[in-house]
């Protein structure tokens, strides 16, 4: 077997990519693998020494969490139905990692799928090499062949990984990636860790095939009129990879103080969330502290997270997760107390109350004010026709930045879609809260701030995977004066 570790520059021919997201980094990560000079200005590669020196500033505590996830072929029982797919070591989610804040990870993966794969993980501001882009930060993993990624967790909160090849995301390589913080307060008696999914690899089909399909027939929209309706029909909704029919249980007691942390893994599926009788009060989106609000419901978009703490009542109870602008739903169980278990048909009443949306959140530690020293204005573009999509009318792009600036992104929505747009690593400041996944509505502008403090080539695109493969994607790449 091939092994390797660290970063590896370059492009196999096997890359999974569509010709829209290959033609985007063909048009700006062929300047970083070249290392391309404007001016006296040039790129910072993954494998600069800036990248090593960014490392080293992260406080560690010299701990070392060592795994190894292998990504592999095979069948997996979603609580019925068993499906052919991808997994990491067969479970539907992965194995959760956790780790404390500082440590450092160790993932060895080992590809035995029949493609290439790689692993990003999603929301950390980790090192550049480690974040996990075949073409862009490292060599694409091919059959056969270990990579193993090493890199401080700095930042406390809930995260989770993923593949960033092709359409995998739609398929069962994911799993949560906990960090916690050591000084924070215990004020939970339980945690309970959900995953929610949309599903349909094994079920007749495939993600690659049902992008084809989307590509053949101009797209489709199934759910028009609704502004959260995705583009595919996807036959089943997972909580823990478990079907509405199936739904696993989470155990406590009566009075007592969970935390549950929400993550939406589906690739084309927003999902509103409640737990029936109970009221929720949410503590952190997307890893980051927010100042405690109370809500019937959220409503979460592909990749988003959501912390939020529940004192549970005597009894059994539902937690749902209703397919925004689709039809069905997940489901998972509270158990408190003997009691006969809701069907996979419940809606609790708290699905039609109160919603406590991004703009109402503030964070507890915002980003301090400042004029931003650059602005990129990011019009996300494109449409079902001929289903292309773009950022500023094209598949390409690189928006340059330097250390030490405090820049703006704007992201103007002029399609007739919803799009969950992600920045890899970085948190950038919204105007209450700070996320690194931030769901822009049709017809919308959403402005959001960070300090370049991490740099190396990163990532911007929508979370939809579909629209992500279709071109809705683009590069913020750090360049210095040398």
């Amino acid at each position: 077997m091939g092994g390797r570790d660290g970063s590896g520059q370059g492009r196999h021919e096997g890359d999974r990519m569509s010709p829209f997201s290959r033609r985007a980094f063909l048009s700006a990560t062929a300047l970083v693998v070249a290392g391309c000079s404007t001016g006296e200005n040039s790129l910072v590669l993954p494998t600069d020494p800036l990248v090593n020196r960014a490392e080293a500033a992260r406080r560690g505590t010299g701990r070392t969490r060592a795994v190894t996830l292998t990504a592999t072929e095979g069948q997996v029982d979603l609580g019925g139905p068993v499906v052919r797919t991808w997994s990491y070591d067969g479970m539907l989610p992965g194995r959760e990692i956790r780790v404390g804040a500082g440590d450092l990870i160790e993932a060895r993966v080992a590809n035995r799928l029949p493609a290439d794969t790689s692993v990003h993980w999603h929301g950390l501001a980790l090192r550049n090499d480690m974040d996990g882009v075949p073409a862009l930060t490292q060599a694409a993993i091919r059959p056969g062949e270990d990579f193993t990624y090493r890199f401080v967790a700095p930042v406390p909160g809930t995260y989770w990984f993923h593949p960033h090849t092709g359409t995998q995301l739609d398929r069962g390589l994911y799993a949560p990636l906990i960090v916690e913080d050591p000084a924070e307060p215990g004020a939970y008696d339980a945690e309970w860790v959900v995953v929610l999914d949309d599903w349909l690899d094994g079920t007749g089909t495939d993600p690659d095939e049902v992008l084809a399909g989307l590509r053949r027939r101009g797209g489709h929209m199934m759910h028009g009129g609704t502004a959260l309706g995705g583009d595919v029909d996807h036959p089943h909704h997972l909580v823990n990879g478990r079907i509405a029919s199936a739904p696993l249980t989470f155990a406590a007691k009566p009075r007592q103080r969970a935390r549950i942390r929400l993550i939406n893994a589906g690739a084309d599926t927003a999902y509103r969330v409640a737990l029936g009788g109970h009221r929720m009060t949410v503590t952190h989106t997307d890893g980051a502290p927010v100042v405690p609000v109370d809500t019937d419901a959220l409503v979460i978009g592909m990749g988003e997270r959501y912390d939020v703490l529940v004192t549970l009542a005597d009894g059994v109870f539902p937690l749902v997760a209703v397919a925004e602008g689709k039809t069905g739903a997940g489901l998972a169980v509270v158990r408190t107390a003997v009691g006969t278990p809701p069907g996979p048909d419940v809606r609790p009443d708290e699905l039609r109350g109160e919603v406590v949306g991004q703009d109402e959140l503030k964070a507890t530690a915002p980003l301090p004010s400042r004029q931003p020293d650059v602005v990129h204005r990011l019009e996300l573009t494109g449409g079902m026709m001929n289903y292309e999509w773009g950022i500023n009318g094209r598949s390409d792009g690189l928006q340059r930045v330097r250390s030490g600036q405090r820049v703006r992104l704007e992201f103007r929505n002029a399609t007739m879609m919803w799009h969950p747009m992600h920045l890899h690593g970085h948190t950038f400041q919204l105007n209450g809260p700070r996320k690194d996944t931030v769901i822009v509505l049709p017809g919308q502008t959403v402005a959001c701030e960070f300090d370049a403090d991490n740099p190396g080539q990163w990532m911007v695109h929508c979370h939809n995977a579909y629209h992500a493969e279709a071109g809705m994607m683009t590069v913020l790449g750090y360049e210095e004066r040398r």
